[in-house]
């Protein structure tokens, strides 16, 4: 079975909301410093592209969780792959994702890294698919809102592929 990508949204579509998010995030941060943090591997190229166009001071730091194992859905089970180098103490933490779907993963992370103490902790998405949502989570900045497909592009992958796409677009299957 071949696949082919639908453009969803397009590079420039993408870089002006970054842009647009980017300038929020400084003035809703004015005159503090944000500690992004990427939850890995999809969101490294949404949070690289958001850092550079955010004005206030910015630190960043890495992680990686799994809830799928060797399975494609998921089991429910989070498991801290990579955790954090830094603190978060007394820090303003803006958690960094690609995509927020279900909300089971990003509840449980959102809870975790709340009792690490920093000073706010809010959550930023490039997309998000509240039609998927099993888990009620808060995302204080979205990209888009786009409806339950399977996307790829900007970081987001199909077995490893595609992340490299400088657009969204949508995995459509030909028989």
């Amino acid at each position: 079975m071949a696949e082919r990508i639908e453009v969803l949204l397009t590079e420039k579509e993408v870089d002006d909301r970054i842009q647009a998010i980017g300038e929020q995030i400084s003035r809703d941060y004015a005159g503090r410093q944000v500690h992004l943090v990427c939850v890995l591997k999809g969101g490294s190229f949404f949070m690289c592209e958001l850092a550079k166009r955010i004005t206030v001071p910015v630190s960043l730091d890495f992680m990686s969780v799994s809830s799928y194992g060797s399975d494609t859905k998921s089991s429910g089970v989070i498991k801290i792959v990579k955790d954090l180098d830094e603190s978060l103490k007394d820090k303003d933490v803006i958690v960094v994702e690609d995509i927020v779907d279900s909300g089971r993963t990003l509840s449980y992370l959102l809870k975790m890294l709340n009792a690490r103490g920093p000073e706010s902790l809010a959550l930023c998405t490039l997309l998000d698919k509240p039609d998927r949502r099993v888990v009620e989570v808060n995302v204080d900045y979205t990209g888009f809102q786009i409806p339950d497909e399977f996307v790829v592009g900007y970081g987001l992958d199909y077995d490893q592929r595609y992340r490299n796409l400088p657009y969204i677009g949508v995995v459509k299957f030909d028989e």
